[in-house]
């Protein structure tokens, strides 16, 4: 029976909270109760009350009903705070699992100046981090969060409660939100990485490869694994103390491949999430060199391409592989 009456309240809270990314806050979606100092001025009110009536103190009236009316207004101005702000979540972009993910808040205030709105997670399990701001008059203010996502996969962001306790504490006035946007978190890359595999000459028109930074000279580049002997440059290696190779043209292009079967031969001590962070060590160290480089999943294939995209769509690839093993990737 508890375990009904606990789905059935599951089931009404999230109708009167669907997820979405800009929530207006409205009558019917701020909810206001007395704080402890609420509660305490309250009593005292009471106490003040019985002894004006008791001592037939006219003063003692005045200032009794003085004080109700000013935490009357308190409570109108607490609830009046949020009421009427849109708060908006930006795109969240993705992130390795274990570091925080940034939630960038727009709050968005068509009316007068708005004070003191705090922003954290609802579960203060799923992180301690909350901000504060204050929104100008017909104006926007941005407020970041961190959230960390635990393990690697596509995940949902926790509710998020925005409350305010403004003027005077008496009284606390906060809303849940459920944001609909969702963060992806690629694989822990494994570290040290180890090294890449051995690169294949594919016979064709050759490709330029692209280079990790500003600092190699026509002709020469690092060394690589993969490169022959006959390929370093001795004298440069005798004047700068590390390995440089000659860049010789050839009659094919290189073409590195990062395969499941092979991490699966080189890892098999390792589980699956163990071998998803050596490939997405290998996606860094390929991405870094400059190679032209592809990856084989099971399931899905990426083709070899170079540069800030070919990174992205395979760390994302890598993210959507199904935890309990080799699969079709999620969507």
């Amino acid at each position: 029976m508890l375990t009904r009456w606990r789905a059935l309240w599951q089931r009404w809270w999230q109708q009167r909270h669907p997820r979405t990314d800009t929530w207006t806050l409205t009558q019917g979606n701020v909810y206001i109760v007395p704080t402890k100092a609420g509660f305490v001025f309250a009593c005292t009110l009471l106490i003040m009350l019985l002894a004006s009536i008791n001592y037939q103190l006219n003063l003692g009236y005045v200032l009794t009903f003085l004080l109700a009316g000013s935490g009357l207004v308190s409570m109108h101005l607490t609830h009046g705070v949020l009421r009427g702000l849109t708060l908006h979540l930006r795109p969240v972009p993705a992130v390795f699992a274990g570091e925080p993910a940034s939630l960038d808040i727009v709050l968005t205030n068509p009316g007068r100046l708005r004070h003191a709105l705090a922003l954290h997670f609802q579960d203060r399990r799923d992180g301690s981090a909350w901000a504060s701001c204050d929104v100008p008059t017909q104006g926007q203010s941005t407020v970041r969060l961190r959230w960390v996502p635990p393990r690697r996969g596509l995940h949902e962001l926790p509710a998020l409660c925005v409350e305010s306790f403004f003027p005077l504490g008496l009284f606390r006035a906060w809303t849940v939100w459920r944001p609909a946007a969702r963060v992806l978190a690629w694989p822990r890359p494994e570290t040290p990485a180890p090294p890449l595999p051995a690169a294949v000459v594919v016979p064709g028109e050759v490709r330029q490869r692209r280079t990790s930074s500003g600092s190699e000279l026509d002709g020469v580049r690092p060394w690589r694994r993969g490169d022959t002997l006959r390929q370093v440059a001795w004298k440069k290696v005798a004047a700068s103390g590390e390995l440089i190779s000659r860049q010789m043209a050839s009659s094919g292009a290189q073409e590195l491949w990062l395969e499941w079967q092979h991490a699966l031969v080189q890892t098999r001590a390792l589980d699956h999430e163990q071998r998803l962070s050596r490939l997405a060590a290998w996606v860094l160290a390929a991405d870094r060199g400059g190679f032209s480089w592809g990856l084989r999943l099971p399931q899905h294939e990426l083709a070899v391409a170079e540069g800030d995209g070919q990174r992205l769509a395979a760390l994302d690839a890598l993210a959507r592989v199904p935890a309990q093993g080799p699969g079709p990737l999620a969507a």
